[in-house]
């Protein structure tokens, strides 16, 4: 009797041993998925993170290119009695352009712009196509700008040879040049398509606009809406 409780007990011993080990075993397990779930939860947190910060990068880059996309313009321009100047400036502050003065290295005196003197610089000079007075100061960006604004004043019917120089010195390939003139009386005549002649076919010429001394800034505003060239129209 003594060897069959023994052997009961012995029994129940082993079954309660077996059934601890193996709540043991699975409690292990389930700790084993939770840190795998959690590292792959890490990873995957740390996966998108980057994504976003990619993705982030690329799309300011994307907006960066857009801006650099937008036209550029200059405006180039000569005068002598300041009549040019201005016009050119209110073009400038208008488009939101820059400016720069084409100066020659000989200043042009009150004699030297004496029209009724066959003598004088500006009559030999416009009598003389091949007349090429030199610009002095620093060059002109040309590279930077898809469209230049080219103002003179109308000497002897046509632009001062000065503006010959001017195009001569650069490459204006696939540039927009936008012509305008002043004058007191007389009108623009073939001064822009005379100038055509010195660029690259490539080049689109856009009419010429002639503007006296007592233009006023909504007339210049006026002519830069029809263009399509206003500060935020572009």
């Amino acid at each position: 009797m003594k060897p069959m409780i023994i052997f009961l007990i012995s029994a129940c011993m082993l079954l309660v041993m077996t059934a601890c080990a193996s709540q043991t075993a699975t409690m292990t397990s389930a700790d084993a998925t939770v840190s795998v779930s959690n590292d792959s939860s890490s990873d995957e947190t740390a996966s998108v993170s980057n994504a976003s910060s990619i993705d982030e990068s690329t799309s300011l880059k994307d907006d960066k290119t857009g801006e650099s996309g937008d036209s550029k313009i200059l405006v180039a321009y000569f005068s002598c009695t300041g009549t040019t100047e201005k016009i050119a400036g209110w073009i400038a502050e208008q488009t939101g352009a820059d400016l720069y003065e084409i100066i020659p290295e000989s200043p042009y005196t009150s004699e030297d712009l004496n029209y009724g003197d066959s003598s004088s610089r500006t009559t030999q000079e416009q009598n003389n196509p091949e007349a090429r007075p030199v610009i002095s100061g620093e060059s002109a960006d040309i590279d930077r700008y898809d469209i230049i604004f080219l103002g003179y004043p109308i000497w002897h019917g046509q632009a001062p040879r000065i503006i010959s120089s001017f195009l001569e010195s650069y490459d204006f390939s696939g540039k927009t040049i936008v012509p305008f003139c002043t004058s007191h009386s007389s009108g623009a005549g073939s001064s822009a398509v005379d100038l055509q002649s010195l660029c690259s076919p490539s080049v689109t010429w856009l009419p010429c606009e002639r503007f006296s001394a007592d233009t006023s800034t909504e007339t210049i505003e006026e002519w830069i809406e029809v263009n399509g060239y206003a500060r935020g129209n572009r």
